[in-house]
């Protein structure tokens, strides 16, 4: 009789045992399974920044465009002489400047 009750303590505690062991292999392949999804979103993101920078590259471009325009408006405002030349400078001051405040509107806060 003792010896039912041993073996069948030492059965309980390998099962006991293995429940605990298997229990801890689903936590390592969840927390593996977790990283490898951090991974994948890390590369994801990685591979977008290629694609930001173009963009920045080319809207930096519309801005130096947009920009030089303004100085160049300014400039001929500046050095009009006649009425006539005034107005028409004007123009295009307040035309150059109205692109400055599209492009000043459309960044994002």
């Amino acid at each position: 009789m003792a010896t039912l009750i041993i073996i069948g303590v030492i059965v309980l505690l390998g099962i006991i045992f293995a429940s605990m062991y298997n229990s801890l292999v689903k936590l390592k392949n969840n927390r593996e399974n977790a990283f490898a999804d951090i991974d994948v979103q890390l590369k994801q993101r990685h591979d977008l920044i290629p694609q930001l920078v173009d963009t920045v590259k080319g809207y930096a471009s519309h801005e130096k465009e947009t920009l030089d325009r303004v100085i160049q408006a300014r400039n001929g405002a500046v050095n009009a002489k006649s009425i006539d030349e005034k107005i028409n400078a004007e123009n295009q001051l307040s035309s150059a400047l109205s692109g400055l405040k599209i492009t000043l509107e459309a960044i994002p806060t």
